[in-house]
Formats: C-alpha cells, structure tokens, sequence
C-alpha cells in the first residue's frame, strides 16, 4: 500500500449523506401508508369525511418525519469512524457519545448487506465483527451506511485481499435455477404451511371474526369423511408451505455465488454473495476453517439434495434465525455437487464426505435402535390397554393405534438411522456422519481437534459400544462419532490425533 493510500486511510470518514434521504424516504412511506390506513377506520367507524381526517393527521404526519430526519442528520453528523494501521475505530452518538474501536488482527468477519432502497443508491451497511460470542456492543461495528466502492475497500483492507478484480476470483459455484425444486421439501416448507392456519386465525381475530371462521372451517371439515379431511387439511398446509418455501428460496440465495478470491496473505478467502430484495456478501478467511458439513434433510435425501455448512471459529453468532446463512456455504444442491463443493472449500484432492470412505458400525449399534423404537411404540401402548381395560374401551384403540404408527415408523427409522452411522479418516481430516431426519456428514480437520470425551452409558456398556466426541473450537464445538466398537473407537481417536488419548488407552494383548 502507498503512503497516499496509508493516510487516505487513516483519516476520519463520515458515513454517506444518502442515508438521511433513505431514512426521510422510508418515513415518508411508512408514516403515509399508517396514515391513510388510520384516516380510513376512523372515517368508517365515526361516518367523517375522509378528506377532513386526513387533514387532521397531516400535521402529525409532517411533525413525525421532521423529527425523523433531524435525528438521522444528527446521527450522521455525530458519527465518525477511520482505519488505522492497527485499530477500527468509531466515535457516534448525540446525547450520549461512544467511542469504540476493534483491533484489526482480531477482526474475523466483515459481511456487507443492502436492502432495495440502499441498492438504488448504490450504498450498503458494513457490520465489522472478532467473531466472539460475547456482548455484540462490544466485539462488533456497524456502519449503516457507506457506498459500495467504501464497502468493498474495508472489506478488501481488513481481510487482507490483494487489490484483484472479481475476474481473478475462483467460482467455487454458482446458483443453478433448478435448485429452486428442492425447496418444497424443506424444513421451513413444514414450518410455513403449520403456520399458515395461525396467520389466518391471527387475521380474523384482528377482524373480530375468529369465532366465524372456526365455525365455518369445522363445519366444512365435519362434512367430509375423516379421512378427506385430514388429507385437505395436510394438502392444503403442503402447498401454502411450498410456496411460501420457493419464495423464500428464491429471496435469500438469488444470485448466489461462491469464490475463492485472492488475499495479500498466505490464505485466501471464501467469498458467498445471495439475495434478490436483499443483498448479503459474507466473507470467510480460509485461516478460520476447520471442516465442512454436508446436511442431508430426509425429503432432500429422497431427491438426492444436500448442502453444503462451513465448520468454522469466529462465525457470526445467531441472530433472527440468521446463522444458517452465515455459515452455509452452498444451499441444497445435487449432491455429488456438494460433496465436490465440499472437497474444493477445504482444498481437498478428493471429498473427506464422500460417502464411500465411511465405514460402518457394528450391529449392536442397529439393535440399540431398534430396542428404542420398540420401547417407544410398547410400553406407551401396553400401559394404555391396562388402563383401558379397567375403565373405557377408548384407550384400547388409543393403544393399538400409537403401536400401529410409533412401530410402522420408528422401526424403519431406527434402521435408517443405522446405516446412516459411519466415521472415517480421509487425509488431514476426521470424518464422522449420523442423523436420520437430518443425516450430517462432518470432516473436521484432525489439528483442529483440542480434546476427546468418551461417553458411555450402561445400555452402551453392555453392547460394548462407545461415543466419541471430538472437541474443537470450532463451529458447534462437539462433533461426534455416536454408537462405535469400544476398541475400534479408541483406535480411531489415537489414529486422528496421536498421542491425545494414548495415555488413558489399555495395551493390547
């Protein structure tokens, strides 16, 4: 960097001016929006004229939006930041002032998001972070908002990057329109369609006729045989889901692409650009990788559909549901496509998740499951026949009917779950998978790991079965390996990292 460079860096800057304008703009369309909508049920409910209500509201309108654009001028001119040589720094506040600043050899994390409003002006808010899961106030900076020429330079500057032009970048992936399909078979497509009736019972209860649209819907449903009923009721649910789950699919990975960019440093940078209405640019340092997850939802196993998490320290902690999307890397794809993806990130020859390599755990393993499965399906059953046969003849087919379905399904689930097990060591990493209704194959760097915890319960001690739990500083910390071969386990742990449990291991004969 120049000496010109050097000092243009260092001087204080301001936020940019436009963000006064989106802040009047925003107001300006709230406040008229809220305004008219009030003028309206007021008008309705006391019979006055539209026009004399309005009338009434504009002052307070105009009062709102002035005091609105006063505030955000006084913000804007209170608030100063710079980048040194070795600290962020930013001085903000009107009656209360805050100095605060970071240490840029602890800066993690520099993630550049932009609204509709903020994308027509050219601008984006900056959020500057150590990655610490502490006080946010305290290990984290935000800039609302700079020009995305200013976005880019800070995000250039902080993580190291040589000056290159995105042509010079390495396309990891990139988004393909057909992986929009696989969005209907989502968690969220579930949480969507249950939470479609709440919202239309929330509506009507707002119109005061939550009682009528009960009245109506049990009605119609009452009519139907029981069996029709419950398959609208489910129909209905699944496509208002998958709708809602395509247009959240669209919204948050549109666009999406994935680099490798070029850094000044001996690391480079993965790079994760998305978003239609809003835009997200979330940069990893390859220095805080550890591993890589694949995740396998049952409905996305069905159509062959994974994808792809970062195993990383100093990923941006959960907020409003957000940490998937920090940490994700490539959203649900084919999955010989996430397994290359996986191996690309961790510049891997070939796949550490590539299910080839796993190998399987002995069936004492698939028979703890199984006795689960029955457990759960019998003993709730055979306590409600007792019961049922003392006093009513209704939790007798309460009975055989949780047997029926807990069994029908916990026993192929159970054996499902089995198969999924498998743990492997592939180069310089440890690669441990499970899961059923969520199957995750991890592939954690073997010099990443700080510490083993074995687990064994009675019923594992008596099937001679272990769990192995690699701790790290990574990630969710705790990666195991559920259910392997007491002997078998313990070598796989001295063999990933040699020496850590050695001592506490008993010689062979």
């Amino acid at each position: 960097m120049t000496a010109v460079m050097t000092r243009t860096s260092q001087e204080w800057r301001r936020l940019d001016w436009r963000t006064i304008a989106i802040t009047t703009a925003t107001l300006i369309g709230f406040t008229g929006v809220s305004g008219f909508s009030l003028a309206s049920v007021v008008s309705w409910i006391f019979g006055w004229s539209l026009g004399v209500v309005l009338a009434w509201l504009a002052p307070g309108v105009v009062l709102l939006v002035t005091a609105g654009l006063v505030g955000d001028w006084l913000r804007w001119s209170r608030t100063r930041y710079r980048l040194s040589a070795d600290r962020l720094e930013m001085h903000t506040g009107i009656f209360l002032r805050k100095e605060r600043s970071l240490p840029r050899d602890r800066i993690r994390s520099v993630d550049i998001s932009a609204g509709i409003l903020l994308r027509l002006c050219g601008l984006a808010k900056v959020e500057i972070g150590t990655g610490e899961h502490v006080d946010k106030d305290k290990t984290s900076l935000e800039l609302d908002a700079v020009s995305r020429a200013e976005a880019d330079r800070l995000r250039r500057d902080l993580l190291g990057h040589a000056l290159t032009g995105e042509n010079d970048d390495d396309v990891l992936a990139e988004l393909d329109r057909r992986w929009v399909w696989y969005a209907p078979l989502s968690v969220e497509a579930f949480f969507l369609g249950s939470g479609a009736f709440g919202g239309v019972l929330s509506v009507a209860e707002l119109f005061g006729v939550e009682a009528d649209v009960l009245t109506w819907t049990w009605e119609l449903l009452d009519r139907m045989p029981l069996a029709v009923a419950i398959l609208v009721v489910v129909g209905v649910g699944g496509v208002v889901g998958a709708v809602g789950a395509l247009l959240l699919f669209v919204t948050t990975w549109w666009d999406y692409r994935l680099d490798r960019e070029a850094s000044g440093t001996t690391t480079g940078t993965l790079r994760v650009r998305r978003g239609l209405m809003t835009t997200h640019s979330v940069s990893l340092s390859e220095d805080r990788l550890r591993g890589v997850q694949v995740v396998e939802t049952l409905g996305h196993r069905l159509l062959g559909a994974a994808r792809v998490d970062a195993v990383a320290t100093g990923l941006a902690e959960e907020e409003h549901g957000e940490e998937s999307d920090h940490k994700t890397l490539l959203p649900n794809a084919p999955s010989a496509l996430a397994h290359q993806v996986a191996a690309s990130v961790v510049n891997a020859a070939e796949s550490p998740t590539d299910p080839s390599i796993l190998r399987g755990h002995v069936t004492a393993a698939r028979n703890r499951r199984l006795t689960w499965a029955a457990l759960i399906g019998l003993v709730p059953s055979v306590v409600l026949a007792v019961i049922g046969l003392l006093t009513t003849d209704v939790l007798l087919h309460i009975a055989w009917s949780w047997a029926l379905v807990t069994l029908g399904i916990g026993l192929p689930a159970a054996v499902d779950a089995y198969r999924n097990l498998g743990h492997a060591i592939s180069g310089r990493f440890l690669v441990s998978r499970h899961g059923g209704l969520w199957r995750k194959t991890t592939a954690l760097q073997r010099d990443g790991v700080i510490g083993w915890t074995i687990n064994q319960s009675i019923f594992q001690r008596r099937k001679g079965l272990v769990t192995l739990t690699a701790t790290t500083s990574a990630g969710n910390k705790r990666y195991s390996v559920y259910d392997v071969e007491e002997h078998t386990g313990l070598a796989f742990a001295d063999e990933c990292v040699p020496g850590l449990i050695a001592q506490f291991l008993e010689p062979q004969s």
